[in-house]
């Protein structure tokens, strides 16, 4: 039983002129074509709107919002609060001309963003936890993309839908698990706009999926090309795993990167399946722990990068993915920045995939002494699981995450979240078996880091206090010259983009598992975060 409920609150003067019904002006007011500015919308937003997961599709978390900077941000205060039925919420809010966008498992709403109050939410039950990747049973949920008056959402069971995103009227849907494949794929990111198309992924690597990466007519929601991640026999990288009959993982289940001007799309690839037993895929296992570069229009392979060559740590390359041109090593290049889950900060070459940089970006890192010029690891012991168990640094959870990262152009400063921990990596075929290491010394940290682009090196650094599985709260930039993040402790805090002094925080006591992003209505800058089950939005008083 799927629910639509539609409020007017606000929007009663919208709602008026939108009458009869939902469904009605569903079928009316949606043209059969994609038209120019809906694009436009997507691809270069209007000030003030945050029209994609990322703000923008580069990735770059950045926004050129400068109404609450450095020397006003003391004064921020809460604006409002909108609790969902669902903790801790993962989504990031989406706002185009006033209207924000959430998300929770199999729920969107569409609220008022100057008051959080309901314009209309979509629902519909979960699905059985069985049947579907434990990610998704557990409600991971990041949030919706938009097209013109389309909105489209991944439900747990990885069916794609469309909603009409004025009234919130289901227009079509699709299943992207192939219909003949066991019940183990999963819905949890938010689509992504690329080249006039709607690009998913799937989740479950860890229960041995075959990955693969759609795109979809979004008019018709007609596929249009699907990327499949692991090879079968016949397929160029099917050597690649060294003799493996059927190979498994490669999950596509964060968000990827665009860039309009080559068409090239970016995404990240998961890692091989069993996670820590690799004695059946003796070789790299392509394109696991990648990023690939893919022409958007026909799902062709351009170029890929491969981070982790036969992973045996479930170090997969789902990380937030940004492209930037900026200066580097005396002159402007078209990058892409990658703080990947094994620990290595790195700089490629978009156009080509190559290897430009890559340096660490913690201090616990033990499976590798550092990357070769050919981008591949210099091995060391720790990097081999065993039977009884083997220490390694970063721990399971990896480095980082996949939580948002950001890029600001006029520090030239990258900002994450890093996590100092290790883990105890037992060899096992059952999927994965690996412990927490419990040390009073070295207790496991979170630690906010601004890294410089050219170079690698630690600009300054914040050590969060707490449990790092407690906080996977992502990083926002802002062209006010502040860095917004979620702390360990439950609080929402800013901080100097430039030295990272604390400039202002907000005690929520709550988990945070979403990013934070900014947008602009009547005026007014606001900043919004998922934090445990509400959505805060705070505004300068």
């Amino acid at each position: 039983m799927r629910t639509l409920k539609f409020r007017l609150g606000a929007f009663a003067a919208l709602a008026t002129l939108l009458a009869p019904s939902p469904p009605d002006l569903a079928r009316e007011a949606i043209s059969d074509h994609i038209s120019p500015a809906a694009m436009a919308a997507v691809i270069h937003p209007k000030v003030g709107d945050w029209p994609t997961y990322s703000g923008n599709v580069d990735g770059n978390r950045f926004s050129p919002l400068a109404r609450v900077n450095t020397g006003n941000v003391s004064s921020l205060g809460l604006a409002w609060i909108r609790p969902l039925p669902y903790s801790p919420l993962e989504t990031t809010p989406l706002v185009l001309g006033g209207i924000m966008y959430v998300t929770g498992p199999n729920q969107i709403y569409a609220l008022d963003a100057q008051t959080g109050g309901v314009i209309w939410n979509y629902s519909r039950p979960r699905s059985a936890p069985r049947t579907v990747a434990v990610d998704a049973a557990i409600g991971a949920n990041r949030g919706v993309a938009v097209l013109g008056e389309r909105l489209y959402f991944l439900t747990d069971n990885a069916h794609l839908i469309c909603l009409q995103r004025i009234t919130g009227a289901l227009l079509w849907e699709v299943r992207l698990p192939p219909p003949d494949t066991a019940g183990t794929y999963g819905g949890t990111a938010a689509p992504l706009i690329a080249g006039q198309l709607v690009i998913v992924g799937v989740s479950g690597g860890d229960q041995g999926i075959r990955g693969f990466l759609d795109a979809y007519d979004p008019i018709t929601g007609r596929r249009v090309w699907r990327f499949w991640t692991v090879p079968r026999p016949g397929d160029p990288t099917y050597g690649s795993w060294g003799g493996d009959p059927s190979p498994q993982g490669g999950p596509t289940w964060s968000i990827g990167s665009y860039e309009p001007a080559t068409n090239t799309l970016y995404v990240g690839i998961g890692n091989p399946y069993p996670d820590t037993d690799g004695d059946q895929r003796p070789g790299d296992d392509l394109y696991t722990d990648s990023d690939v570069a893919l022409d958007a229009r026909s799902g062709r392979l351009r170029w890929y990068f491969q981070f982790t060559p036969h992973d045996l740590h479930d170090w997969d390359a789902n990380q937030p993915l940004v492209l930037t041109d900026a200066r580097f090593q005396g002159r402007t290049r078209k990058l892409l920045l990658h703080a990947n889950r094994n620990g290595f900060f790195y700089v490629l070459d978009r156009t080509n995939g190559k290897l430009l940089q890559a340096t660490p970006m913690v201090k616990r890192l033990n499976w590798a002494t550092g990357i070769a010029s050919n981008g591949r690891p210099i091995l060391a012991p720790a990097a081999q699981t065993t039977p009884g168990g083997t220490k390694t640094c970063p721990a399971v959870r990896g480095a980082t995450n996949w939580y948002s990262a950001a890029f600001d152009a006029a520090t030239g400063l990258y900002y994450v979240m890093t996590v100092e921990d290790c883990t105890l990596y037992q060899k096992s075929q059952k999927g994965g078996d690996y412990y927490p290491l419990q040390d009073p010394r070295q207790p496991a940290m979170k630690v906010l880091r601004a890294l410089r682009v050219d170079g690698g090196g630690i600009a300054w650094q914040l050590p969060l206090l707490g449990n790092p599985e407690q906080n996977y709260s992502g990083v926002l930039a802002t062209a006010g010259g502040l860095v917004f993040f979620g702390e360990t402790t439950g609080a929402f805090a800013a901080v100097a983009a430039a030295t990272g002094r604390y400039l202002w925080h907000f005690d929520g006591n709550q988990q945070f598992k979403g990013s934070p992003m900014t947008y602009m209505v009547a005026g007014r800058q606001y900043v919004a975060i998922a934090s445990g089950p509400n959505i805060l939005s705070f505004t300068l008083h």
